[in-house]
């Protein structure tokens, strides 16, 4: 297909550090020449408020939000742009992590966790597999999460919750995981749409959870505990 026919994913950058955008810009754009779809940066941003007026008016894609800005939280900007863009996806990008980050991260709607040692090709990758609407949790941030979950701590310790869900409820977890919508699922699993919501809404009760993110990092940490 030629590349002017291709679908393009749309990204906005945010990080208060300019040296980190240009980085991020220089790198992207050398590897995403050679990725399907097309990866293509229309903005950048360098705090909250910004990244919020910016996310509005380019309504991109992909959100690549850092944590730390001058100020706010990343993750406050991110609850904020999701609210008004419900389509558009945050995919945390930080050098930051503590026990709570990664939950807080999820419960405020973003679709992944990567801290900055990320190379450009895994980074490409997650921001196209975060645009096809899965969850994305870097190796590191995985062990981290596993060892707060074998070491008691919490919030981690939600993930024991999975041993109430039924199979039933697992599989439409599981699939929840990869990012399909409740269409997606109920076709695949060969339910009706308002069956698989009822699934959705026993899965986030036992969970204590509200939104889709937080039930695929749960399953995701899960999965890498067996």
């Amino acid at each position: 297909m030629p590349a002017s026919l291709q679908k393009t994913i749309s990204l906005l950058i945010v990080d208060d550090s300019e040296l980190v955008r240009i980085g991020l810009r220089t790198l992207l754009d050398a590897h995403s020449r050679n990725t399907t779809p097309l990866l293509r940066i229309v903005g950048e941003a360098s705090s909250a408020n910004s990244a919020v007026v910016e996310a509005k008016r380019l309504e991109p894609d992909v959100v690549l939000m850092d944590i730390r800005l001058p100020d706010g939280s990343g993750l406050e900007a991110c609850r904020k742009i999701l609210t008004g863009q419900p389509d558009t996806k945050v995919l945390i990008l930080t050098s930051v992590i503590d026990d709570n980050l990664v939950y807080e991260a999820m419960s405020s709607g973003a679709h992944g966790y990567l801290l900055k040692e990320i190379n450009a090709e895994a980074l490409s990758q997650a921001i196209l597999d975060v645009a096809a609407g899965k969850f994305i949790l870097g190796p590191v941030v995985t062990n981290y999460v596993l060892n707060l979950v074998r070491g008691g701590s919490n919030p981690p310790t939600e993930t024991d919750k999975l041993g109430s869900l039924s199979a039933q409820e697992r599989r439409v977890l599981a699939l929840v995981a990869e990012g399909k919508t409740n269409k997606e699922i109920a076709e695949q699993m060969g339910l009706s749409d308002k069956t698989v919501k009822n699934y959705l809404s026993n899965i986030f009760e036992k969970l204590k959870i509200s939104r889709r993110s937080q039930a695929a990092v749960l399953y995701t940490t899960s999965r890498a505990a067996k």
